[in-house]
């Protein structure tokens, strides 16, 4: 095992693009896809693959993957279990200063196992995240043996310095956005306590929106967005006064007509914060237009209205019907699933509607 240093920077061409192609990502996990068909195509290895944490599992998992892996009952274990802690190489590159460089996987202790999957020479470079713990690896390996050379082992080492850069910023970026989002259900809860019979409303519509949201195919930005929005949703009704939100029957006129200012009351509020991207502020805005056009306080319709908006407005009258109100008692959850029905195609998005039910069901049954 080896880390060797070489005056000269190969592959610097290919060092910028990887930059380049960093500094844009998202994630960890897409930036890696470039960076091992990179190697395989600059180095002798002929498979590459990117393990990354999950603190739900305690290992670390498959994210990426290009080339030639090993095959077999041993290698789809570790392909759905992940690297465990425990493993060798794991505890190696813990400590390691740098990339580790394995000519021969069958000569060291910490790669045992490895020969046992066909892989006889190994590239493994450690991760690490902005206080210096390994978030994920990046493997590289040949199945014949092979002594990577001085090129290779400074390429691989300046892609594992940029890749731990931006693992550094990634991390430091997803610390920030859940501090922003802690403030952001706080927001949305202070509204909640002006008016007891809606306390839960605000996390209970959240969570049921995500869980729709991901069956309909949103994720990871999209689904911050979307609770993000959710949270702020009825923030203007801090500009409704108390006596119209706790009026105890059906609004009058004037009162219906102030109530439905609270929508542009709270894009006011929420254009205030210029970190809240587009999608929740259309939760905001549009949560209650209507599918058939309705609604307010566009009058949109179908799918001209945002899709965050149309999901979130089955969760927001879910809610609503099944608690006590001060204008209604709680409804039966039967009642409540017949009147979400009946509303499919004309208040809701029938494919909203859909989605709605069935991961209710599901949500029942796993109860």
């Amino acid at each position: 095992m080896s880390t060797p240093m070489a005056s000269n920077t190969p592959g610097s061409d290919l060092t910028l693009e990887l930059t380049r192609l960093g500094l844009n990502a998202p994630e960890l996990g897409s930036a890696m896809q470039p960076v091992l068909d990179s190697l395989i195509a600059h180095t002798a290895a002929v498979g590459s693959g990117y393990f990354q944490w999950r603190d739900q599992t305690l290992a670390y998992h498959a994210r990426a993957a290009s080339g030639e892996m090993p095959q077999g009952a041993r290698m789809a274990a570790l392909l759905a279990h992940g690297l465990p802690r425990q493993l060798p190489l794991i505890g190696a590159l813990q400590h390691a200063p740098g990339v580790l460089f394995f000519p021969d996987t069958r000569l060291d202790p910490s790669t045992a196992g490895f020969s046992e999957l066909g892989v006889q020479s190994l590239i493994a470079a450690p991760i690490r995240g902005r206080d210096g713990h390994l978030v994920g690896t990046v493997l590289a390996h040949t199945f014949a043996q092979h002594d990577w050379t001085p090129d290779e082992c400074t390429l691989v080492s300046n892609v594992t310095g940029l890749l731990c850069l931006l693992a550094a910023r990634l991390d430091a970026e997803e610390r920030e956005r859940a501090a922003q989002e802690d403030a952001l259900r706080a927001l949305g809860l202070c509204l909640e306590a002006r008016d007891a019979e809606t306390s839960g409303h605000t996390d209970r519509v959240t969570s049921l929106a995500t869980w729709i949201a991901a069956t309909l195919g949103l994720h990871g930005p999209e689904l911050r967005a979307l609770r993000w929005g959710a949270y702020l949703h009825d923030i203007g009704k801090v500009t409704i006064p108390d006596a119209i939100l706790g009026h105890p029957g059906p609004l009058t006129a004037p009162m219906w007509a102030r109530m439905q200012e609270h929508v542009q009351a709270g894009m006011n509020l929420a254009q205030q914060l210029p970190f809240l991207p587009g999608a929740a502020l259309d939760v905001i805005a549009h949560h209650h237009e209507r599918w058939d056009g309705t609604g307010y306080p566009a009058g949109l319709s179908g799918e001209d209205i945002p899709l965050p908006a149309r999901i979130f407005a089955v969760c927001d009258v879910y809610d609503a019907l099944m608690h006590v109100r001060p204008y209604k008692p709680a409804w039966p959850l039967n009642e409540t699933l017949v009147e979400i029905r009946a509303g499919s195609g004309t208040h809701f998005d029938p494919q909203v509607v859909d989605a709605f039910l069935d991961t209710l069901a599901n949500e029942t049954a796993q109860a």
